[in-house]
């Protein structure tokens, strides 16, 4: 199990063994402010030249947020049922900067740059090892998983995010 920390929330991951295929020390890199979270690119998330399909990205920055999220405990199927409160994607900017490749071990990235009563912003990168293929800024809405409508993020996890941000890279 690959093991991450975040705010004193210890969460396992399950791999296939002790560590995190194509992490440089073999670990999840989770801390109070910053997180990786591996992806492998398989023959569906690429075109005939296996090349990843654009669109691929989005999935596995989605995945990176709703990891890092789970990783400070809490768990978006928890705040929808429990706080009525969903999350959507607001607005997203992105720069290809270089495509990734079938069977690529990749890293995306979550930096939370920015936390408002409603709203928040992160920065995500795509790394595949110390190279920048996707940087994205990403705008998150909170709403009320009722009716759609804007709501406020509840105290206890605005608190939380607000330990969490940093400066915008």
């Amino acid at each position: 199990m690959a093991e991450a920390e975040g705010n004193g929330v210890r969460v396992n991951f399950p791999s296939t063994d002790s560590s995190v295929p194509g992490s440089k020390d073999g670990k999840l890199h989770s801390d109070p402010v910053s997180f990786r979270w591996p992806a492998r690119v398989y023959w569906e998330d690429t075109d005939a030249g296996g090349v990843v399909y654009h669109a691929r990205y989005l999935a596995f920055m989605e995945r990176a947020r709703s990891e890092w999220m789970r990783a400070r405990g809490w768990g978006q199927e928890i705040l929808r049922a429990r706080d009525d409160l969903v999350f959507v994607v607001r607005a997203m900017e992105i720069d290809f900067r270089a495509p990734a490749r079938l069977d690529d071990q990749l890293e995306v990235s979550v930096a939370l740059v920015e936390c408002r009563g409603a709203s928040f912003v992160v920065a995500q990168q795509v790394l595949r090892g110390d190279v920048v293929l996707i940087e994205a800024t990403v705008k998150i809405a909170a709403l009320a998983a009722s009716t759609f409508r804007p709501r406020p993020i509840p105290e206890p996890l605005q608190s939380e995010l607000k330990k969490n941000l940093v400066e915008s890279p």
